[in-house]
């Protein structure tokens, strides 16, 4: 404790540079934090928008390819699926000159219900689905952001088929950020047929299987009826789907990580640079110092505390400042408990978050101060004294 003063002391003898140098860790400390909240964000994600019971079942050569409309049948018979439902798109653009904003896909409307059980569509809406030709089930994201409701007539020209379609929206899917809009596959074939061709195919089948434990066996069995035919096909769960679609996201988390460390990096070059000019600033004092007792260990001690000690308070205020911004983000949208939070609670800086970017701090400045306290502590007294004078 007898040295606390002094390194204090010596901490503020550049205030300005000393903040500077604070702020800058304190940022890229910070930023470390939020972006090491990605890869679980990222699970979270896959986990929230995948099922375990649902399997998704396309062409083998890629999602590309269709399959043939027969094959919806033969899936809904395997034993352990309860309901079965082709999924088409349809590439409709509500703003011809934006293009497609959202997706929108042809289904049944009599298994739509129980194959997407988990979003909880209310039976009415279900009914008028399946009551209506031209009804439509729209996502709540996409109601919200168009300001559609319940009995409005929307228009949707095809950018995969030709001409456009006209949808009277029966019901909404109650899920967070789903832009999803739905509606009846016999509109869209008939809509074909009366231009002299037809809907004889499918994008894909989704499934839904009664048991999660016999999900590995009912795709098997899927895949093996199928092989050796002309469209072979794929099959997996809902949740390996969504993480196979969204691979680029896996790489996108990779090149994260990677700036991550070059952050840090960047980082320990401050930090250095900071303790280095403030070493070589006083070089007359430490040589004053070692004159009149101190010794090398106790030298070399204070300047490696110091720019550790500036390191660490500018870790502390970064971690706190990515914590302090979470927080903030889900105050803004209602609260840590508020559903429409989705998917996005998972991108949060965790207490082992705050920890390592608070370590990492200490480590960049153990690292920045080791090289210039050693070379300041092993100079000789005579050495620097006629270097200064």
């Amino acid at each position: 404790m007898k040295y606390l003063p002094l390194i204090l002391r010596n901490l503020l003898r550049n205030k300005l540079r000393s903040l500077l140098t604070l702020v800058a860790i304190a940022f890229a400390i910070s930023l470390v934090c939020i972006l090491r909240t990605m890869p679980a964000g990222l699970n979270a994600l896959l986990e929230h928008a995948g099922s375990n019971t649902r399997i998704s079942v396309h062409n083998e050569a890629g999602l590309v390819y269709p399959l043939p409309y027969s094959y919806l049948r033969r899936v809904k018979a395997v034993p352990g699926v309860v309901a079965a439902a082709s999924w088409t798109w349809y590439g409709g653009a509500f703003e011809e000159e934006k293009g497609v904003t959202f997706p929108n896909f042809a289904v049944e409307p009599d298994a739509l219900g129980r194959v997407w059980e988990d979003w909880k569509v209310s039976p009415k809406a279900l009914a008028a689905f399946r009551r209506y030709r031209d009804g439509a089930l729209v996502g709540r994201q996409t109601l919200r952001k168009y300001g559609w409701k319940v009995g409005d007539l929307v228009t949707l020209k095809g950018t995969l088929f030709p001409g456009e379609l006209r949808f009277r929206i029966v019901g909404e899917i109650p899920v967070e950020r789903l832009p999803t809009f739905f509606f009846q596959r016999e509109y869209l074939d008939q809509t074909l047929q009366a231009q002299g061709s037809g809907l004889d195919w499918t994008g894909m089948i989704w499934a839904r299987v009664d048991d999660p434990s016999k999900v590995a066996g009912v795709m098997a069995q899927i895949d093996q009826m199928f092989r050796n035919s002309p469209a072979e096909t794929a099959s997996e769960t809902e949740k390996s789907y969504f993480r196979n679609f969204f691979g680029m996201l896996q790489g996108f988390v990779t090149v994260i990580l990677i700036v991550t460390a070059l952050v840090a990096l960047t980082i320990v070059f401050i930090a250095a640079n900071t303790a280095s000019m403030s070493v070589r600033e006083r070089f007359r004092e430490i040589a004053i110092l070692k004159a009149i007792g101190f010794r090398r260990r106790v030298v070399f001690g204070m300047l490696l505390v110091e720019a550790t000690t500036l390191a660490t308070l500018g870790g502390v205020a970064g971690a706190g400042a990515s914590l302090a911004l979470t927080d903030l983000m889900r105050r803004g949208a209602g609260g840590a408990t508020d559903p429409a939070l989705g998917p996005l609670a998972g991108f949060v800086v965790t207490n082992a978050i705050l920890v390592e970017g608070i370590f990492l701090a200490l480590a960049i400045g153990i690292v920045a101060g080791v090289i210039p306290s050693f070379g300041a502590a092993r100079r000789s007294v005579a050495a620097t004294m006629r270097e200064v004078f």
